[in-house]
């Protein structure tokens, strides 16, 4: 491989300098991820075509000095291969046919099908081989208490009303759903592996909406049950495993032994103070806000130094936003931001 820093940095090992990829970073920010879009027709039809998902992959490494890439899906493939029917509606995000509340839904929720998902891997062989070695390739998938969230409620939601209902007056239904969620997301990443991902991430979007004793055993849980079932090594090297829960600060010294290799932060919690928290036993993802990148140049230059500054030197630090880049984000300042990261990288110190 050309550029493992980013694997290297997963798993604390030294490396040439800091690594940045950016969560969201093939997205509409970019006019030629836009125009790739209105050719395919639909989101959900760029999704689904593996060539075209590869196209819009590479789109930001084109653009950006990038050190790694990203597979482009969405989380919520694992609830459409179970046959919920996601739709997208034009500036209302996602939708499901049919939700999932009653004992009886329940009880005939099937695991996902890895066959209604081969167009996933199937992406993920493409990209892995046009990458050719240059920067390793991401495979994902979300939480299973996020998936829950989404298949109970319908779609997005302000306030989680009905999962949340559900948590409290029927917390067995909800063991039950997350159980086979944690099998399909499970099943799921293994085939991304398999087909040519270097290294995996499980997105808890929604996790820091619940309270403390909910999030540890609604969420913590099931995200350690996936890490204990995913496959270690791949192609003679360790996959390394990342955890993010959006608003998850409470809970790093936690969620460092979940069986995660390295936790991603949101900007809501300083990443000094994060690894004093948890010491060695992770690396840490993050964590610039995302607004910043409305900034200057020099503004996003000051922010991305005091957060490597506040690191501190050594490895497992890899360099992200707190959250997914804005759609109205002006390209040139993605630019702005790599090339501070890399410029002012203090690297990793060297055994």
């Amino acid at each position: 491989m050309k550029n493992d820093n980013f694997l290297r940095a997963l798993l604390r090992e030294p490396a040439d300098r800091t690594p940045i990829w950016i969560m969201r970073q093939a997205g509409r920010y970019l006019p030629e991820y836009n125009a790739t879009r209105k050719r395919a027709g639909s989101f959900l039809a760029l999704a689904k075509s593996p060539e075209l998902a590869c196209e819009v992959t590479l789109q930001p490494l084109e653009r950006f000095d990038l050190d790694a890439a990203i597979l482009f899906s969405d989380i919520l493939t694992i609830p459409d291969a179970m046959g919920l029917g996601l739709s997208f509606a034009e500036g209302e995000g996602p939708r499901f046919a049919r939700t999932v509340r009653t004992e009886e839904e329940v009880r005939r929720l099937p695991l996902a099908s890895l066959e209604e998902l081969r167009y996933v891997f199937d992406a993920v062989s493409l990209i892995r081989k046009s990458l050719a070695g240059r920067v390793p390739l991401i495979g994902f998938s979300g939480s299973p208490f996020t998936l829950a969230c989404y298949m109970v409620e319908g779609g997005g939601s302000d306030d989680f009303r009905l999962v949340k209902s559900m948590l409290y007056a029927r917390p067995d239904l909800l063991h039950a759903i997350l159980e086979k969620n944690a099998q399909s997301v499970v099943a799921y990443l293994n085939a991304q592996v398999a087909a040519g991902a270097q290294a995996v991430m499980l997105f808890d979007t929604w996790g820091g909406a619940l309270s403390d004793a909910a999030y540890r055993e609604f969420s913590l849980a099931y995200a350690r049950q996936v890490f204990a079932g995913l496959a270690r090594t791949a192609e003679g090297r360790t996959v390394p495993r990342i955890f993010f829960t959006k608003g998850g600060g409470l809970w790093l010294e936690a969620m460092a032994d979940c069986g995660a290799d390295a936790l991603g932060l949101d900007w809501t919690i300083d990443i000094g103070e994060a690894r004093r928290r948890v010491g060695d036993r992770v690396a840490l993802q993050g964590n610039m806000d995302p607004a910043v990148l409305f900034s200057p140049p020099e503004s996003i230059e000051r922010e991305a130094r005091r957060i490597l500054g506040s690191f501190g030197g050594g490895p497992g630090h890899v360099f992200n936003l707190g959250h997914g880049v804005s759609q109205f984000t002006p390209p040139d300042h993605v630019h702005a931001l790599v090339e501070a990261v890399h410029r002012h990288s203090p690297g990793a110190a060297r055994a």
